[in-house]
């Protein structure tokens, strides 16, 4: 080979390579707030620890805003750029009749990730056990709590008759309240319901996850106007979880919980790899972005069951699915 034909060859690939590459110049900043810090949320930290966001050139600026209503607050008042955060929000705030509204545009999560744990081993589980007991319950008008009160309608157990529902409790606590002697039954989301397994505090009987069926239970949004004037930055976030959907999808627990990790100091690394293990059986993690219509409308099911639906609002109102299509064709 001729060293001229060498030099071209080395040149391009050069080229090639600065082409993949951004400096800290060329990244964008990207305020994304989550609604809690989550096993549950593990695609998004695996985008994050493996480099998928910053190949898309974007900082991204984590904030764990705790709640609902906080993290929809944070977003509505531009403290955050997108919000990751139950879908049912998106609707309330539409129904109060917003004039910037805030647009779902990828689903990160398409079961609900909470568990049934009971005080006492029970043997052969059956639903119509709870008949009688107390209940430590979630939200009033949150996700948990509305998928918790359907799949108890499914199972035959009315919530306010059947049960002592306590809901009086904040999220935070409740773990704490359960493993004080407080109700019977509690719904958690992992990994406390394992860790309190492994205590022996709690032992889980069931998941809601596979009880209520796929809904658009965690997903992205931001407001209509930020998705008009900042598209590419929403192509590039897109783009950046489609990649990790797809390698939590195609990777081991122990490797996914390895690559997470940090993002978790308080919980044992073998204790994220059996929650991970969890989700991937039950299939909690959504493998594409697009956020389906049916589930759409599955959730409003919900809340319309529950009380807690304003109105209906139709898929294309709130849903964006065209970037999150385009994505998935590249």
């Amino acid at each position: 080979m001729k060293m001229s034909s060498l030099f071209l060859i080395l040149g391009a690939m050069f080229t090639t390579l600065l082409a993949g590459c951004h400096t800290e110049d060329e990244m964008t900043e990207v305020r994304l707030a989550e609604v809690t810090r989550s096993i549950f949320y593990a695609p998004q930290y695996v985008a994050l620890s493996e480099g998928f966001f910053e190949e898309e050139g974007l900082d991204i600026e984590l904030t764990t805003t705790w709640g609902g209503d906080t993290t929809m607050t944070t977003l509505l008042s531009d403290g955050a750029d997108i919000a990751l955060v139950g879908a049912e929000t998106s609707i309330y705030v539409y129904a109060q009749e917003a004039n910037d509204p805030a647009i779902n545009f990828a689903q990160l999560t398409k079961t609900d990730g909470t568990f049934l744990v009971s005080r006492n081993p029970i043997d052969n589980f059956q639903w119509e056990d709870l008949k009688g007991k107390t209940f430590l319950g979630q939200r009033k008008g949150g996700m948990p709590q509305m998928v918790g009160e359907y799949v108890l309608k499914e199972n035959g157990i009315d919530p306010h008759h059947d049960v002592e529902m306590v809901q009086n409790i904040d999220f935070g606590n409740i773990p704490s309240a359960f493993a004080s002697g407080t109700g019977d039954f509690v719904q958690l989301f992992e990994p406390q319901a394992t860790l309190f397994e492994q205590e022996g505090i709690g032992h889980i009987v069931d998941s809601f996850g596979t009880q209520s069926g796929d809904v658009p239970y965690t997903v992205y949004m931001a407001k209509q106007s930020y998705l008009d004037d900042h598209q590419h930055v929403i192509e590039s976030f897109t783009r950046a979880l489609y990649r990790a959907q797809q390698w939590v999808k195609q990777t081991d627990p122990a490797t996914i919980a390895e690559s997470i990790d940090p993002y978790f100091d308080d919980t044992p690394l073998e204790v994220i790899e059996q929650v991970i293990e969890r989700y991937q059986d039950q299939g909690s993690y959504a493998t594409s972005p697009v956020l389906e219509e049916e589930g759409w409308y599955h959730l409003q099911a919900m809340m319309a069951e529950a009380g807690e639906l304003p109105e209906e609002i139709t898929y294309n109102t709130l849903v964006n699915r065209d970037i999150a299509e385009q994505i998935m064709k590249e």
